[in-house]
């Protein structure tokens, strides 16, 4: 966990200090390398650092975006909702891999997004994400957030297609 928050915070700094600002609404492309702490047994990059790297990322855009200060700095904190992936192939210790983040859409409470990890050109695993942002226990409007960070369309509302990767998430809550 020491790890992550150091990593966290690397990100933090270097998207105030040295980094870019980053448009919401383009891709996000980051290289990364597969190191023995992200694998299962020394030889493949386990199943939570796919998720590690995917949350990095996301964070990633909010720090070097207009969403930092239209959101945490107005007492917001970013919520994930659900997140799922499919996995094709695997990715080796030492073997360089890229991480893009895609906004695929959003609706009034929640944005989301799309994660491709490839290697060569080839996809290993997509990871796909339901994010939003809470204060005072509720969540707040994605739709005005994104407007007072510069985004010009009112909104992208998410295709059936991702919408039913997520549709039975609360009733399996539910049910157990």
């Amino acid at each position: 966990m020491i790890y992550y928050w150091l990593h966290m915070l690397y990100i933090f700094i270097c998207s105030k200090v040295l980094w870019p600002k980053v448009d919401i609404e383009s891709d996000l492309k980051r290289t990364r390398r597969v190191n023995p702490l992200d694998c299962e047994s020394f030889k493949y990059m386990a199943n939570s650092k796919y998720f590690y790297y995917m949350d990095l990322i996301r964070y990633e855009v909010v720090f070097r975006s207009k969403l930092y200060d239209n959101t945490v700095k107005k007492g917001m904190f970013g919520v994930l909702a659900s997140q799922k992936i499919i996995y094709k192939k695997p990715l080796k210790m030492w073997s360089k891999f890229s991480i893009t983040l895609v906004l695929d859409s959003w609706d009034d409470k929640w944005v989301y997004h799309k994660q491709i990890f490839k290697q060569n050109d080839e996809v290993c695993a997509i990871g796909f994400t339901k994010a939003g942002f809470w204060k005072d226990k509720k969540a707040q409007d994605m739709n005005g957030i994104l407007a007072n960070c510069g985004v010009k369309i009112a909104s992208r509302n998410p295709s059936k297609y991702m919408l039913s990767l997520f549709e039975n998430d609360y009733d399996i809550l539910k049910n157990n």
